[in-house]
């Protein structure tokens, strides 16, 4: 007997026992009273004595149930057909107060507010000056990034900073042109 013979032995017996269970339901129903005659051909069950049955098995009379409330919730479209009930009108004697407005705080060394925001970074000196570049004949976004910045990859840097005075080309650039470095 080979491994997948055996598991189609495996197979048979768990099919062979789910029949037999299934033959002892049949059979327990068939014990069971039978109830009042249907026209469905006792296929279907009223509901009415499906809820008396239910209740039997529950240990009380179909007249104990309390009847089941829906609450309407915006998702179902029971709470469209309704009107919403109108609101009372609210007497108020006085008018609420208005809101209290406090000064700003500032954070002083002692508390502990400084130490969660970074401080601003410095701004450089108003006589620290902004390097600027003329374009030459012959040059490039390239060749002055490299001459200028000390590395050529950085001509992106420089066309980023420069692209009001460029235009939408970056090869594109005059003689005269004045450009921006970058610190």
């Amino acid at each position: 007997m080979g491994l997948f013979d055996f598991l189609k032995s495996d197979k048979k017996k768990a099919h062979e026992a789910a029949a037999e269970k299934a033959k002892e339901q049949r059979e327990q129903q068939s014990a069971a009273p039978a109830g009042p005659p249907s026209t469905m051909g006792g296929k279907y069950v009223d509901t009415a004595d499906g809820g008396k049955a239910a209740a039997d098995r529950m240990g009380g009379p179909a007249s104990r149930q309390r009847p089941v409330t829906h609450t309407p919730t915006p998702g179902s479209a029971a709470h469209k057909s309704v009107p919403a009930a109108p609101e009372p009108p609210v007497a108020r004697s006085k008018p609420a107060p208005p809101p209290v407005t406090h000064a700003p705080h500032t954070p002083t060394p002692a508390s502990a507010a400084h130490k969660s925001v970074p401080a601003a970074p410095a701004r450089p000196a108003a006589s620290a000056k902004k390097r600027t570049y003329t374009v030459q004949p012959g040059d490039s976004l390239s060749a002055i990034a490299r001459r200028e910045l000390g590395n050529e990859d950085r001509w992106r840097e420089l066309y980023a900073m420069n692209q009001a005075v460029i235009g939408a080309n970056p090869d594109l650039i005059r003689p005269g042109m004045i450009l921006t470095l970058p610190n």
